[in-house]
């Protein structure tokens, strides 16, 4: 069984170094592909899923940002599961001021330096890193990513239109998630004080229920 991960927005598959899953489970990591310009995140996602070998029984696991792409490829190629974790599912349920944010264009007129350079006290903040080795991970994390890339995938985000939750979808989230929680959405699985940055942090506990979910389809 194939499993597809798609890190997070400003992230990359170090954000899942601690998941440990069964061994019938062979973890693919995607990478994140430049973006054309003013692409929409559905069109993204499309050209995204092309690494994926649907020959091959799959699921696709997203986080963040990255699970709102797992929720545009599941509608194209439908998977035998998408498991989105810290993560929105449907456009409404995005926080209003990311909404706002979106219809007023904010977004364009912040320069892409400017957004990376965020203060590392709110970016620790944000995501709820709790321990040094965690500051310095999302630290690194932050610094690798290209500010043009950054800013293209806030901007994807707020600007995103989806009314559609796709079949055989499973979401994870945390209480304590101050980027990405509505108290609208419907989550199937809580993590109790989980933060955004809980599949690092939970990964124990978040690597046993993905084996759960998974164990039904080997």
């Amino acid at each position: 069984m194939n499993a597809y991960f798609i890190s997070g927005l400003g992230a990359d598959k170090r954000i899942f170094t601690k998941i440990k899953l069964h061994e019938h489970i062979n973890v693919i990591h995607v990478d994140w592909i430049p973006p054309y310009q003013n692409e929409t995140l559905p069109n993204y996602a499309k050209r995204l899923s092309a690494i994926i070998n649907t020959n091959q029984p799959y699921i696709l696991v997203g986080v963040s940002f990255g699970g709102m792409i797992a929720v545009e490829i599941s509608k194209i190629l439908k998977p035998l599961l998408t498991i989105a974790i810290s993560s929105t599912i449907v456009s409404s349920e995005l926080p209003f001021l990311y909404r706002l944010a979106g219809s007023l264009g904010l977004i364009k007129i912040i320069p892409s330096a400017l957004i990376k350079s965020s203060n590392r006290f709110s970016q620790n903040l944000f995501f709820g890193t709790k321990t040094m080795e965690e500051k310095r991970l999302l630290t690194k994390i932050i610094n690798d990513t290209q500010p043009a890339f950054l800013k293209w995938a806030i901007g994807s985000i707020l600007t995103w239109q989806n009314t559609i939750r796709p079949d055989n979808l499973v979401l994870i989230h945390g209480t304590s998630d101050r980027i990405l929680y509505s108290r609208a959405a419907k989550v199937d699985y809580t993590i109790d004080k989980g933060t955004h940055f809980m599949v690092y942090q939970n990964a124990e506990e978040i690597s046993e229920l993905i084996d759960k979910l998974v164990s039904r389809y080997f």
